[in-house]
């Protein structure tokens, strides 16, 4: 069998699958495997609807390549605007909550070699992948990484915290596409209520851990500016904003600590 005619059975499969634009996918498949069988195995998985980062094992992200196993939330490019938010203003101590891969952390301390930081999750397995891309990255001893149930673990202050937390409402987790409803880490997605209670805990907590100055940023769904901009402010934090995704959606909300 030709290259070609395996690209075109490995469509085939993929667009009986109901998979957006086969030919692509498949090709992108064939340029990180080159052989015969490989190839048509992977294509078995992403028929199944597994993310393509799964079955690749990365995704790009930022600057750089991470790690992506079904132990953490695949980084997506609306969350680099979450990064370029954070590079905006210098920092020095950084604490991400809810790492997962550690693509936020990561990405920020390679841009800033005088940085270091805390990367905290609940899942061992996530935090495991997250340590594998520190040391693909070659970040060092700047990057430790210690479960954590959001701040219950943390110490210290920080001069940046950031998180991309599950905020998907109970009721629309059977909206999601297949991918991401059956084969991302659930507790990442979804606080099993209205997608707002992480951040009623980080709000909350973020004023005992931050730095007179020091700066708040989160992630969040299209909908939830008002409400997590209102929790951080009731919360004492200052200069509140709201800045958009590559698609013109609210996509980060940010604030400062009174100095």
């Amino acid at each position: 069998m030709t290259t070609d005619d395996l690209l075109q059975r490995g469509a085939a499969l993929l667009a009986e699958a109901g998979i957006p634009d086969p030919q692509r996918e498949a090709r992108l498949l064939w340029r990180n495997i080159g052989e015969a069988g490989d190839f048509l195995a992977m294509v078995a998985r992403r028929a199944q609807r597994v993310p393509m980062s799964q079955v690749l094992g990365y995704r790009d992200f930022y600057a750089h390549r991470f790690i992506v196993t079904d132990a953490v939330l695949d980084p997506r490019p609306d969350t680099e605007t979450l990064v370029s938010c954070a590079l905006e203003h210098d920092f020095t101590r950084v604490l991400d909550l809810g790492t997962g891969s550690g693509c936020i952390l990561l990405s920020l301390l390679a841009e800033r070699d005088d940085a270091y930081g805390v990367g905290a999750d609940l899942s061992d397995a996530a935090l495991d992948v997250a340590k594998q891309n520190s040391a693909a990255l070659d970040i060092g001893p700047r990057a430790i990484f210690v479960q954590s149930d959001w701040f219950a673990e943390v110490t210290g202050t920080f001069d940046l915290i950031v998180s991309n937390p599950p905020y998907i409402a109970l009721d629309e987790m059977d909206g999601l596409q297949p991918e991401v409803r059956l084969f991302e880490p659930r507790m990442a997605l979804t606080d099993e209520a209205d997608g707002l209670s992480a951040y009623r805990i980080i709000c909350g907590g973020a004023p005992a851990h931050l730095a007179p100055g020091g700066r708040l940023i989160v992630e969040i769904g299209p909908t939830q500016a008002d409400a997590v901009a209102t929790m951080m402010a009731d919360a004492g934090l200052i200069d509140v904003q709201v800045q958009q995704d590559f698609d013109g959606r609210d996509r980060v909300v940010a604030a400062k600590m009174p100095n």
